[in-house]
């Protein structure tokens, strides 16, 4: 089992930024790829940004290409999401993601999951 614990999320204006951390523990030997998910409300839950464990590669969906980056600490087995320029459409609950590989990640077919973590951006 990995345990995936997010942190960071809050009320911020539009153009702010926010860093949100998500902090692995368990059998994190298994884990190859970390991602971000968000469901807005009243709107399915939809891929945001992935990070291969072993490797640097990245995806990212094209609404926050430029303004998002999922940076890394292995030592902690802790993946980021910063997001900067903040918009009202970004609201919404990110969860913290673990799945075999990119494309299962983007797909949705994840191992495990987080419990979430509130963003609100105010116009």
């Amino acid at each position: 089992q990995v345990q995936l614990v997010e942190s960071g999320g809050g009320l911020v204006q539009t153009g702010g930024s926010l860093r949100l951390s998500c902090a692995a523990s368990g059998r994190t030997f298994s884990m190859y790829v970390m991602g971000w998910f968000r469901q807005a409300p009243g709107k399915e839950r939809e891929f945001v940004a992935a990070i291969q464990w072993s490797e640097y590669s990245t995806s990212y969906t094209d609404s926050v290409k430029g303004r998002f980056t999922i940076p890394r600490d292995n030592a902690k087995n802790t993946v980021f999401l910063q997001m900067n320029s903040l918009k009202p459409e970004d609201t919404g609950v990110y969860y913290c993601a673990s799945a075999p590989s990119l494309p299962f990640m983007r797909s949705g077919a994840v191992d495990y999951w987080g419990t979430g973590t509130l963003v609100t951006v105010s116009s």
